[in-house]
């Protein structure tokens, strides 16, 4: 056990670890699950002073729990953030910050490089509350600068972006926000706090769905939002009152996950630079989207920003969606499904999945084409993975 004190004295290793665990009566040396929905007062005087605010402590697991706040305290240290606030899903979290500091007349920014749902959130249900989104692309700093109007509150993002590992300038993104007195939030799912920490870059936001990495081997559904103190009150007041609740088994899973991130992003990072590399020279791969290769366009943005180029490659075959799905359908052990950031590797085709529900137009402006495919790299022996992949190419 450590106190919040000690905390920035510890490496990245240790606190992801030790971080958050304050141990029960029990004694117990792993930390529990607390399943209970609600929580006993010893008299009506605490309960009136618990409900009321003037004691801190538990009253209900749609507001905290102990084994969700564990989880919470435990992310903030990896991120060198002040707070996490626990949610359902990723989607959930990214609800939660819209829903927390956007209002009818604002607006929004959001990169075009984002996950299909993401896409929908904003444009079929937040607009629905009176608010503006534009999408512009990623890299183009001068767009993001032109999409600034004084009613922006907020510009989104993901970095590395799905399916294309394209990379944000988070420094520059984060001086425009704040140069306008909007929020910059970060969706770092596919980097984790292992190999990259928006906020030392200027993030006011960082989201994550822990269902991904966090997680680790594709067993539950959370999310998160990180930040300052200040921020994630407005988060939790946010999620207190319409419950999109992280469950406390699911914490404790995600709790276990967070205890080898550090030693499975490592070799997702390292499994995906050799696939990348190896799909780069292969004839029947047009293009490979992965920000490890030097000629990609993001590569020294993310050298400079990340300390890995994490387990996600895209690459592009060539016959479209027949050469695709011939890839796909050949595999023998990699899984098909949507999901990523598991030890097990995962391969999909965005254009007909995870992108499926986005326009032709909206696919086009995000590069999603028929000949793409997504493979999140597990932890299998690489050269496995590798002639797994080959089967459906040779066939191209």
């Amino acid at each position: 056990m450590m106190s919040q004190q000690d905390d920035i004295s510890y490496q990245l290793e240790t606190l992801a670890i030790r971080t958050g665990h304050t141990r029960s009566f029990e004694g117990e040396h792993g930390e529990p699950i607390f399943l209970t929905s609600s929580f006993v007062y010893e008299n009506a005087a605490e309960a009136a002073a618990k409900f009321s605010g003037q004691e801190p402590g538990n009253i209900y697991s749609r507001f905290t729990n102990p084994t969700v706040a564990t989880f919470e305290k435990r992310l903030a240290a990896l991120e060198g953030a002040e707070r996490a606030v626990a949610t359902s899903s990723g989607m959930a979290a990214i609800m939660a910050v819209a829903m927390a500091f956007l209002k009818a007349g604002d607006h929004v920014i959001c990169s075009r490089a984002v996950f299909g749902s993401t896409v929908s959130l904003f444009e079929k249900y937040v607009a629905k509350f009176g608010v503006a989104v534009d999408f512009v692309d990623l890299h183009d700093i001068a767009a993001w600068n032109n999409a600034i109007k004084p009613e922006t509150r907020l510009l989104f993002v993901e970095s590395p972006s799905n399916p294309l590992a394209e990379v944000a300038d988070i420094q520059a993104l984060a001086d425009i926000a704040h140069a306008n007195d909007a929020l910059l939030a970060i969706d770092n799912s596919f980097c984790t706090p292992v190999l990259q920490q928006p906020i030392k870059f200027g993030a006011d936001l960082v989201v994550y769905s822990a269902t991904k990495y966090l997680d680790g081997q594709g067993r539950a559904l959370g999310g998160a939002v990180v930040g300052s103190h200040k921020l994630l009150e407005e988060v939790f007041g946010y999620v207190r009152t319409t419950g999109p609740s992280m469950s406390p088994f699911n914490a404790w899973v995600f709790l276990k996950g967070l205890e080898t991130l550090r030693l499975r992003m490592r070799e997702h990072s390292a499994n995906a630079q050799k696939l990348a590399e190896f799909l780069n020279a292969h004839p029947k791969v047009e293009k490979v989207y992965y920000a490890g290769l030097p000629e990609h366009v993001g590569h020294e943005l993310a050298a400079k920003q990340q300390t890995g180029f994490g387990g996600i490659v895209s690459f592009v075959v060539k016959a479209g969606r027949e050469g695709a799905w011939k890839v796909i359908d050949n595999t023998n052990f990699i899984s098909i499904t949507g999901n990523l950031g598991d030890v097990k590797s995962t391969i999909t085709h965005p254009a007909t999945t995870t992108h499926g529900k986005l326009s032709p137009e909206a696919k086009a402006a995000a590069g999603i084409c028929e000949g793409l495919i997504r493979i999140s790299v597990g932890l299998e022996e690489i050269d496995d993975i590798i002639r797994d992949i080959t089967r459906g190419l040779d066939l191209i």
